[in-house]
């Protein structure tokens, strides 16, 4: 069992996905990722382009955001968000394979 552990994901890590994971888990978040993977995208545009309010979309963009998934930069007085990690679009390559 002592050779597994050299390759299996730390506890702490493990957790640390999981819950990144866990918030990456709802269809607005998932739609918002796939936005800002195209183009940097001010919270306005994803609100619109998702359905939602300005403030709900605030409240899904922090989370992404705290997980560290999504970078915000303020250009004015505008929040633009883009993704903070590559691995992104392979997530979402991910799921359109899985299910398409």
């Amino acid at each position: 069992m002592a050779i597994l552990a050299t390759w299996l994901i730390p506890d702490q890590q493990l957790h640390q996905a999981a819950e990144c994971l866990r918030v990456l888990a709802h269809p607005a978040r998932l739609r918002m990722v796939e936005l800002v993977l195209r183009q940097p995208t001010p919270v306005g545009e994803l609100a619109k382009a998702c359905g939602l309010t300005v403030p709900a979309t605030s409240g899904h963009l922090r989370l992404l955001e705290h997980c560290g998934l999504l970078l915000a930069t303020r250009v004015g007085r505008q929040r633009f968000y883009s993704p903070a990690r590559p691995c992104l679009a392979a997530i979402i390559d991910c799921i359109r394979g899985h299910f398409n």
